[in-house]
């Protein structure tokens, strides 16, 4: 007995994503409210209400989706607060980046002025900063406004739960050119011929 012919199986085309910033990116980049006390308490910075910042920011997404509730349907509120959210966690990760980097950059201008046989990390004139002191301040000005975006977006966030009733993940979208590395891979190999 012959064997029916098996119908060809299609492969699924697996299509590469752009992974979103999450809020445990933002957690991770940016200060928690016991940090950001620390750095305001040693540089002597204003004490920033952490709770809130989250809770009006909270407030402000929640009374205005209930404001849009009329005119938009559930899926169109869902993708508007995504966008919305989106925003806020990627402003906020960003500033985590930046005030990171300007902690490097303090640190590493903090350990060349304890090297003695550094002339020009000495300390200027009277009154005057050192070039240390003014990175390590900034570093503290960048710390507390990224603390900030963080607990904004953890407001954003939690509004949205609250108006879906899901958590909120960020968007992942496909890859403009997904073949683009297949192609770059290519060429490297042709590349290779040559020597």
């Amino acid at each position: 007995m012959a064997k029916p012919a098996q119908p060809a199986r299609q492969t699924a085309r697996v299509v590469p994503l752009r992974k979103g910033t999450t809020l445990e990116m933002v957690r991770l980049a940016c200060p928690d409210a016991a940090q950001a006390l620390r750095i305001s308490e040693s540089f002597g910075l204003p004490l920033l209400d952490s709770d809130g910042i989250r809770e009006i920011h909270e407030r402000f997404i929640v009374e205005t989706s209930a404001s849009l509730s009329e005119g938009l349907g559930e899926r169109a509120m869902q993708i508007h607060l995504q966008r919305i959210v989106g925003s806020y966690v990627g402003s906020a990760h960003g500033a985590g980046q930046f005030y990171s980097r300007a902690v490097t950059e303090a640190r590493d201008a903090t350990a060349k002025a304890a090297n003695d046989s550094r002339d020009e990390d000495f300390d200027g004139p009277v009154g005057f900063e050192s070039a240390a002191q003014r990175k390590r301040e900034f570093a503290a000005d960048m710390g507390l406004q990224a603390h900030a975006l963080r607990m904004a977006a953890e407001g954003a966030v939690a509004a949205y739960k609250h108006v879906v009733g899901e958590t909120w993940k960020p968007f992942e979208r496909p890859l403009d050119n997904p073949g683009a590395s297949v192609d770059r891979k290519a060429a490297a190999l042709q590349m290779s011929a040559f020597g």
